[in-house]
C-alpha cells in the first residue's frame, strides 16, 4: 500500500539546493551517499485541479507548494535565514500565499492555509488480497511447534 510521496526537484544547482534545504529550511535528511540528500518531509497533502493554460499550468503539470500554520512568523523567521521572498503574503482564497527563492531558479509556493483538514486514519491490517481480480484469504502464519523439554535441553 502506498505509505507516503516522493517528491523531486531537478536543478541546475543541486549542491546549493541542497545546502538551502538542509540550512535554510531547516529540514532533516538521509545521507546516501555522493552528496545525494533525501530530507524528511514532516507532512504531505495532495491536490487535482483543473489545468489552466492562461496562468501557466497545463495539463500535465506538478507543483510543489510547503504550508504552515502561520505565514507571517515562518516568513519572518525564514527572511532571519537569508530567504528571499518574491513578494508579499496574499489573500487567494484558500489561503495566505507568498513565494520563495531557491538555487536553481526555483520559486517555491509557501502558504497558510485557510481549510481545516481532517486527521488521516490509520493504516489497517488487510483481511484479504486481490490476486488477478480475484478475492483470497490473506495467508494465516503457520501454527507454532511444540518442542519436548529433552529436545530443548540438548539444543542449549
Amino acid at each position: 500500500m502506498i505509505q507516503g510521496v516522493h517528491t523531486m526537484f531537478y536543478s541546475s544547482q543541486p549542491e546549493e539546493l541542497r545546502a538551502f534545504l538542509r540550512d535554510k529550511l531547516g529540514f532533516t535528511y538521509t545521507d546516501v551517499g555522493e552528496g545525494w540528500l533525501i530530507f524528511d518531509m514532516p507532512d504531505a497533502e495532495m491536490g487535482c485541479h483543473p489545468a489552466d493554460v492562461e496562468h501557466g499550468a497545463p495539463s500535465g503539470t506538478a507543483h510543489i507548494s510547503f504550508y504552515c500554520a502561520d505565514v507571517h512568523k515562518t516568513v519572518d523567521a525564514l527572511k532571519s535565514r537569508g530567504v528571499e521572498f518574491s513578494g508579499d503574503v496574499n489573500d487567494m482564497g484558500y489561503g495566505f500565499v507568498t513565494a520563495f527563492k531557491a538555487p536553481g531558479d526555483f520559486q517555491i509556493q509557501l502558504y497558510q492555509p485557510k481549510y481545516a483538514r481532517k486527521p488521516v486514519p490509520k493504516p489497517t491490517a488487510a483481511r484479504s488480497v486481490k490476486v488477478n481480480g480475484k478475492k483470497k484469504p490473506k495467508a494465516k502464519a503457520r501454527p507454532k511447534v511444540k518442542v519436548k523439554a529433552k529436545a530443548k535441553a540438548k539444543r542449549r
